[in-house]
């Protein structure tokens, strides 16, 4: 009886462990990648990764599921469908690439080398649970075709409510503006441009973000702005080029508003208006190292616009190279707007063949008329050190407000030859503009009112 007891017991002992060593068998199977990940990050301590559970049903197709990320936490938009011919519209691929590392920590998406990726109206949004890196080294494509922009939006390509998200690459931002510009000549005008929508959208925009690194990449022929930062902080920008022919109409190189603590620094910028725009709320702005040309130069402004209220501060820009460009450094502001622009520096600017290298036209309009009106944004502490080159038509152009003159302007360093060429030229010119001069100055700037006021 006894004998019986144990022989049965040791064929059920047996039965029993074949069956769990066969699931155990088909799990490791089935989940191998798995399995060698944690075995990879185990950091070959020879301990096994957990067993998963086990499914209660099939394992999902591979179209299904997303693709696993690449080492270090990559996500290439290669793997979520993106064909990168050119034709194919890439833009759900780049959608889900972002979704997925938008939950990695932290997480880079790649838009790999040699292929060229169409990619229509997209937001890049957050917050995400960390930093992100958006490694561009092919080349993205803006749509031309009306169907892909609707009735019309400001941006192409938004980077929204981020923080710590880099772009980084040697990869380009192709917007090709032609055909939305073409639109506003009748000489060019084409069945192509005449299918857009009248809005003409930034190229790339930053809303709401901070602690933003844009390197190495190209953004060229934008409908409009190419690069724009709006109410974001901690900003750095350099080995940055932006292209684009000198008549592309509005297409600003990099434009910010409300923005707050910006580095752009070692950056090359051509385009068809200011190489770069500075808008009311900014304020601890550095340019350095900059080369201008074409485009209308470095602008603050236009500042108070339909009665509006201004406020930039703390810019200084420095070592920048400007060529060709219809102004060197400006101040531009309208009339009836309040508010202020004050602690302003333009400090060793080189200048060749430039129209007007150093302006303040309290008296801007883009309009063929505007109204004459009294309220002004107030101007004072402008300091002009080291501006120096070839100008075409006049030197100075300082039009300041009756109601709020120019105060503490100093100009301290400024050669200035004019350049021979057809045309007229103008002397320097000052309205209600105060301030003094270190050393003399070529050519001789006599209209400068000393002191801060009348």
């Amino acid at each position: 009886m006894g004998r019986v007891s144990v022989r049965g017991l040791a064929t059920v002992l047996l039965v029993v462990f074949v069956a769990c060593s066969c699931f155990a068998t088909c799990g490791a199977t089935r989940d191998l990648p798995t399995w060698l990940a944690g075995r990879r990050g185990s950091g070959g301590s020879g301990r096994p990764a957990p067993k998963p559970k086990p499914s209660s049903g099939p394992s999902p197709s591979p179209r299904s599921s997303p693709p696993a990320p690449q080492g270090g936490g990559a996500f290439s938009v290669l793997d979520y469908g993106a064909k990168g011919d050119g034709v194919t519209d890439d833009t759900k691929a780049f959608q889900a690439a972002w979704a997925a590392a938008c939950e990695g920590s932290p997480s880079k998406v790649l838009v790999p080398a040699d292929s060229d990726f169409l990619v229509a109206p997209i937001s890049f949004s957050g917050p995400c649970k960390s930093n992100i890196v958006f490694q561009l080294d092919g080349k993205i494509i803006a749509p031309t075709g009306g169907k892909a922009w609707g009735s019309g939006l400001l941006q192409w390509l938004e980077f929204r409510l981020l923080k710590g998200i880099i772009i980084q690459g040697q990869g380009i931002i192709e917007g090709q503006g032609n055909a939305w510009w073409s639109r506003d000549d009748p000489q060019f005008s084409t069945e192509l441009s005449g299918r857009l929508p009248h809005v003409k959208p930034t190229a790339v925009r930053f809303y709401g973000s901070s602690d933003v690194t844009v390197t190495g990449i190209t953004i060229q022929n934008s409908p409009q702005c190419h690069l724009k930062f709006d109410s974001s902080h901690a900003i750095e920008v350099f080995g940055v080029t932006v292209s684009s022919p000198g008549d592309s109409p509005n297409t600003d190189g990099i434009h910010l508003q409300n923005s707050v603590g910006v580095s752009i620094h070692d950056t090359n910028l051509g385009c068809g208006d200011d190489c770069i725009s500075v808008q009311t709320g900014c304020s601890n702005i550095m340019v350095k190292n900059v080369n201008c040309g074409p485009g209308h130069g470095i602008s603050i402004g236009g500042l108070g616009k339909d009665n509006t209220q201004a406020s930039v501060s703390n810019v200084t820009v420095q070592n920048a190279n400007m060529v060709g460009t219809m102004t060197g450094v400006r101040i531009k502001t309208w009339q009836g707007g309040s508010g202020y622009v004050k602690n302003i520096r333009f400090s060793k600017i080189k200048l060749s063949q430039v129209a007007t290298p150093i302006v303040i036209d309290q008296f801007y309009c883009d309009q063929s008329k505007c109204r004459n009106q009294t309220s002004a944004v107030a101007l004072s502490d402008i300091t002009y050190d080291g501006v120096e080159g070839t100008y075409t038509v006049q030197p100075v152009y300082f039009a300041c407000s009756d109601t709020e003159p120019c105060r503490s302007i100093h100009l301290d360093g400024i050669q200035l030859e004019l350049l021979k060429q057809r045309g007229p030229t103008l002397d320097p010119f000052c309205w209600q503009a105060y301030g003094d001069l270190q050393g003399p100055t070529e050519p001789p700037i006599t209209c400068l009112q000393n002191g801060n006021s009348k």
